[in-house]
């Protein structure tokens, strides 16, 4: 038994109730309702990107789902997030989302129309100490070894960053579009890419570096304040996307740090 396998059937004995810190309601979920962790609440155009893994009934854990409008980009509004109580949607919360059915689209295979006409509702919350039973075998992320990813012209930002991208083409072969991963260490980088300020998370992952874009609200926000460098958030979780085409090509980004 590896330490991935151990770790996730630890976390499990957790969820399963044998950790009395672990509260969830133990209601049943009718058709067109998902219990679903969260496990990512990021920017997205006008709104938000929710993605998490369905509660199974005993413990278990099932597929990603991203709830997703009918707005051309997908993107879900703040206060379709909302609960009864005018509280705002959590990561690490349990909820129950009403949706629709399935939508998927291209590689993001994942997605489930959200019925924004109901509310949101929390059953409970996971703590740090169960992420390991939600996160993905380790296996690297979606990579793309080709010369046809021709660089950008030099004295261009996009010429170094290059390899946070995949073909569209590529990326339509793929039936999956989301990952929870643990890394053991973390830096978020803040600088100038063009003209707009940006944060980058710097980590490695099975034997390759990766630079990705963050879109994680809390760094976001406090980007303005912080000075152009190198910030150590050290070993944590990482909820991974490939998002929307962004000039032509889908791009991988860093939705939340936990």
């Amino acid at each position: 038994m590896n330490d991935f396998e151990r770790a996730r059937i630890i976390a499990l004995n957790f969820l399963r109730g044998e950790n009395p810190s672990v509260e969830v309601e133990d209601t049943m979920t009718s058709s067109g309702v998902k219990r679903i962790v969260c496990l990512a609440n990021s920017r997205k155009h006008s709104g938000r990107c929710i993605a998490g893994k369905e509660f199974l009934e005993g413990g278990g854990i099932g597929a990603w789902v991203r709830p997703v409008s009918t707005r051309v980009n997908g993107e879900v509004l703040e206060w379709e997030l909302q609960y009864r109580d005018g509280s705002d949607l959590r990561v690490l919360d349990v909820i129950d989302a009403p949706l629709l059915g399935p939508k998927p689209k291209d590689y993001q295979q994942e997605n489930w129309l959200l019925d924004s006409r109901q509310k949101l509702k929390k059953v409970g919350q996971i703590t740090t100490n169960q992420l390991a039973a939600f996160a993905d075998q380790d296996s690297p992320l979606w990579v793309y070894d080709s010369v046809s990813m021709t660089r950008a012209p030099m004295g261009d930002h996009r010429s170094q960053h290059r390899a946070d991208r995949i073909p569209l083409s590529f990326a339509n072969s793929l039936n999956s579009s989301l990952r929870l991963i643990r890394v053991n260490g973390l830096k978020l980088v803040v600088s100038f890419e063009g003209h707009r300020r940006r944060v980058r998370g710097h980590f490695w992952y099975c034997g390759k570096q990766h630079q990705l874009w963050v879109t994680d609200p809390r760094y976001e926000e406090q980007r303005s304040q912080w000075k152009d460098g190198s910030y150590s958030v050290g070993e944590c979780f990482l909820t991974i996307s490939l998002g929307e085409p962004f000039e032509g090509d889908p791009r991988q980004v860093l939705k939340r740090t936990i």
